[in-house]
C-alpha cells in the first residue's frame, strides 16, 4: 500500500513541472516532508477537468453515492489505494475511474520492508531527483447534512518492479508511475477494463532508487527535513539488494 508521500518542492517549481496558471493554493502547504494518509489531509493534485491548475483534495476516496458521514468515514479507510487492475470491478472507484482522473505529484513515497516480523522503513525516489506523477482517480461528494461538498482522490497501484519488490516484500505492490509522455493520456480518461492496461506496467526500476529512513517517520510530527535523511541500522547489514 501507498499511504506515506513526500512533496519536498518549491511551489514555483511545482508550477513549472506542470506548466500550471493557478497554482497559489499550495504557497502555504509546500514543502510536505511527510504526509500519512489516515491523517486524511489534503494534497495537491492535477484534474482533466483542469489540467493548468492545482487542487487541494482529501487523500481517501469518497464516492458520491456515500448516504452519509459514517458511510464516508468507514469508505475512505479503504479507498487510500485502488488496484488498477480492478477498479471497474469496485463500485467505489468504476464511475472515477472511467471519467475522472488525475495526476498526484510527489518527490517519493515511502514503504517498509520487513525482514523476519521486523519493519523497516525506507524513501523510495526518482534517481533525476524530479518531480513525478502518481496516476490517481479522484470524486466529489457531498454532505447531506450540510450540502458542503469534497473532493477526494485515491493513488492506483500496480504489480511492483525489481526495486520495490524488494522492500514491499510482504504485498508487492507500487504505484503506478507515469512517465510525462504518458501524463496527458492518462488525463484524457475514457478507459475501459482494456484499454487501461497499458498503465499497469510498473516504472522503470532502472530509474528509481531507494534508502532507509530511521523511526521518525513514525512520530507524530514527522513533516520535518529529519524524516528523510538516510540512516543505516546497526543490526541490518546495508547491502545491495539487487
Amino acid at each position: 500500500m501507498c499511504s506515506h508521500l513526500s512533496l519536498n518542492q518549491k511551489p514555483q517549481v511545482i508550477a513549472e513541472r506542470y506548466r500550471l496558471q493557478s497554482w497559489q493554493k499550495i504557497n502555504e502547504l509546500l514543502p510536505v516532508y511527510h504526509n500519512n494518509a489516515y491523517n486524511y489531509q489534503v494534497w495537491p493534485v492535477i484534474t482533466g477537468i483542469e489540467p493548468d491548475a492545482l487542487q487541494l483534495m482529501h487523500w481517501g476516496l469518497i464516492p458520491s453515492w456515500a448516504r452519509s458521514n459514517l458511510q464516508a468515514d468507514k469508505l475512505k479507510k479503504n479507498t487510500i489505494n485502488a488496484r488498477i487492475e480492478s477498479i471497474f470491478e469496485k463500485p467505489s472507484f468504476e464511475d472515477a475511474a472511467r471519467r475522472r482522473h488525475c495526476l498526484i505529484p510527489a518527490t517519493g513515497y515511502f514503504e517498509w520492508q520487513d525482514i523476519k516480523g521486523k519493519k523497516y522503513p525506507y524513501f523510495i525516489y526518482l534517481k533525476s531527483g524530479e518531480v513525478f506523477s502518481m496516476a490517481g482517480i479522484w470524486d466529489t461528494w457531498t454532505d447531506h447534512d450540510t450540502g458542503a461538498t469534497k473532493d477526494t482522490f485515491s493513488i492506483l497501484t500496480t504489480e511492483a518492479n525489481p526495486l520495490v519488490a524488494g522492500i514491499h516484500n510482504l504485498k508487492q505492490r507500487m504505484p503506478v508511475i507515469l512517465t510525462e509522455e504518458t501524463e496527458n493520456a492518462w488525463l484524457t480518461g475514457g478507459f475501459d477494463a482494456t484499454s487501461i492496461q497499458v498503465f499497469m506496467k510498473p516504472f522503470d526500476a532502472h530509474k528509481m532508487d531507494a534508502y532507509t529512513i530511521g523511526r521518525h517517520i513514525t512520530e507524530k510530527n514527522s513533516d520535518t527535513p529529519a524524516v528523510l535523511k538516510p540512516y543505516t541500522y546497526p543490526e541490518f547489514m546495508q547491502t545491495s539488494l539487487f
